[in-house]
């Protein structure tokens, strides 16, 4: 089995956690498998290395600069395998077997990344060496340090194990994998063992540092991800398991959408309005499809078949309500979906998918977004040619 493990910055906090790394790579090599280990600066040496850039630092020297944090960790981490007699060696730009190229834009260079992390799997293989890798680190055709971004050393991982084929990813952090809840806040919170690069994209964007959103694009179907604290002390079992990977898809809702808006006086004011009426139409098995909120509105779109039950279930919540006035039904609605890993990341997703149905005239009824979403509401006759044109913004 081809594993890449990631160590970060906590995990090789001190000499003790060296070794406990050094113990559980050593471990997984013994039992027969491939080991790549990709590791991250010491601590928060990368925090202090920034914090101390007193001047104008040019691009060039700040990575130049902040690259000594994982340098010093590979250096750290291979000599503790080596002590083991684990057949070790640190790679670090500047290396020629330096894996990760970026182009003059700062993007990693796909094609020749690709070659150089296969070459490594091919050593790693035939030679049973084991590559201590700096995360967060790349380099650039002519040879500068460039780097990936916060989070980076996910990213090298997850994107290593994707080139080189491994099995899987192991993300070895100071979580206990993703919990139900912040354990520092919710009383009983406990693991998930499973989770999807869907949900967990969702919340890595909503707040939850459990694995940088950047790395998980680069996840395929058939590699897994896992992460694990490193206090377990065993990098191939445990954890929380990341299953599947991001769709890229465009595609519009088959089934014809109703619009309920209910409006009142300062709804978002009001605790638990949202609660009720949800309540009402989930009581009469009324799914719904979507939800937005305003000032002093809250719309729900549901299957245009259950339209006429759930106005007068929702108007019977209007007139029990001091806060809420009225209930007012539109259809038919269509709804396309642009689904994608990397939406979030990408400055003004939400104009250009807009922009082409607004130079048609086509009016867009409402805009509803999530971390790896956009959903867009035109009026049903509008509905494929609305699709077209946002097909066309990603053919381009």
């Amino acid at each position: 089995m081809r594993v890449v493990a990631k160590f970060g910055g906590t995990s090789l906090g001190n000499g003790d956690r060296v070794n406990r790394a050094a113990d559980s790579i050593t471990a997984a090599v013994e039992a027969g498998h491939e080991v790549a280990v990709v590791a991250s600066a010491m601590g928060s040496t990368t925090d202090f290395l920034l914090d101390e850039i007193q001047y104008e630092a040019d691009e060039a020297d700040r990575a130049e600069i902040v690259s000594m944090g994982e340098r010093t960790s590979v250096r750290m981490l291979k000599g503790a395998l080596s002590s083991r007699g684990v057949n070790a060696v640190f790679l670090e730009p500047g290396r020629d077997d330096w894996p990760v190229i970026t182009d003059e834009h700062g993007e990693v260079d796909v094609a020749e990344t690709t070659r150089r992390a296969k070459a490594l799997a091919e050593q790693m293989h035939n030679d049973d060496v084991v590559p201590v890798i700096t995360g967060f680190l790349a380099e650039d055709h002519a040879g500068n340090v460039t780097t990936l971004g916060r989070g980076g050393s996910d990213t090298t991982a997850v994107m290593l194990g994707q080139y080189m084929n491994a099995d899987e990813v192991v993300i070895v952090t100071d979580v206990e994998g993703v919990m139900t809840g912040d354990p520092r806040v919710v009383e009983g919170a406990r693991n998930v063992g499973e989770i999807t690069v869907d949900e967990l994209r969702n919340l890595s964007f909503r707040g939850a540092e459990v694995v940088a959103p950047s790395a998980l694009t680069y996840k395929g179907e058939d590699m897994s991800v896992r992460v694990v604290h490193y206090q377990h002390g065993d990098i191939m079992t445990g954890g929380t398991s990341i299953e599947g990977q991001f769709e890229n898809l465009i595609d519009m809702q088959e089934d014809k959408l109703a619009c309920l808006t209910v409006a009142g006086r300062a709804v978002r004011n009001e605790p638990g309005i949202l609660s009720k009426l949800s309540t009402a139409l989930a009581d009469a098995g009324i799914n719904v499809d979507a939800v937005s909120s305003g000032m002093d509105s809250i719309t729900f779109y549901i299957d245009e078949d259950h339209a006429e039950e759930a106005e007068t279930l929702l108007h019977d919540e209007v007139v029990e309500s001091s806060t809420l006035s009225s209930v007012t039904v539109d259809d038919p609605y269509a709804v396309i979906r642009v689904t994608g890993g990397e939406l979030q990341t990408e400055p003004g997703i939400v104009n250009r998918i807009v922009a082409p149905l607004a130079d048609e005239r086509i009016n867009v009824q409402d805009v509803i977004t999530s971390a790896t979403s956009v959903a867009v509401f035109v009026d049903w006759e509008n509905g494929e040619e609305a699709l077209g044109h946002i097909q066309t913004v990603f053919d381009d």
